[in-house]
């Protein structure tokens, strides 16, 4: 694995600024998965490959998804901007749902819908055993945050 520089995918040159969104925690270990948007100095989120998605390991060293891991377990399946500070993404880890990622109060967020709510993510809890061919059968995912009209703490679960 290889160190990330403070820098978005895809060969943009830098970000001005990166800000965190949420974290994938898992079943397996300490080590966490985070996504940060990647703004330009005037915070706006960048024209190409607004996210950034790394590895914050139980040490504290932050490394790069390998390939593997980016395609089938936590990378970012599809990423279409919306609008000047608005994007869709969808991520292999969350079964293509879509998440909104906007600014909330000057903050960026990411927004998931479930049922007739929508929830800015904190956390994603993975709970997962690993199979007899190598890769980890997923039990349950859980979306830790709040609902955003509510601003009250919700844990939704999501069926594999």
């Amino acid at each position: 694995m290889f160190l990330v520089a403070l820098c978005c995918p895809s060969g943009e040159a830098s970000c001005e600024i990166r800000e965190h969104l949420f974290f994938i925690e898992r079943s397996k270990n300490k080590n966490l998965v985070y996504y940060d948007v990647c703004l330009t100095d005037s915070t706006d989120l960048s024209d190409s490959a607004a996210l950034t998605v790394y590895w914050i390991l139980e040490n504290g060293q932050e490394e790069e998804l390998n390939p593997i891991e980016r395609t089938y377990a936590y990378g970012i399946n599809t990423q279409e901007k919306l609008e000047r500070n608005k994007l869709s993404i969808s991520l292999a880890a969350l079964n293509g749902q879509k998440i909104i990622i906007e600014k909330v109060e000057q903050k960026f967020k990411a927004l998931i819908s479930v049922g007739n709510r929508q929830i800015v993510i904190e956390k994603v809890y993975i709970n997962a055993r690993d199979s007899l061919l190598g890769m980890p059968k997923v039990l349950y995912v859980d979306v830790f945050g709040f609902v955003r009209q509510e601003n009250t703490h919700v844990i939704e679960r999501i069926a594999p």
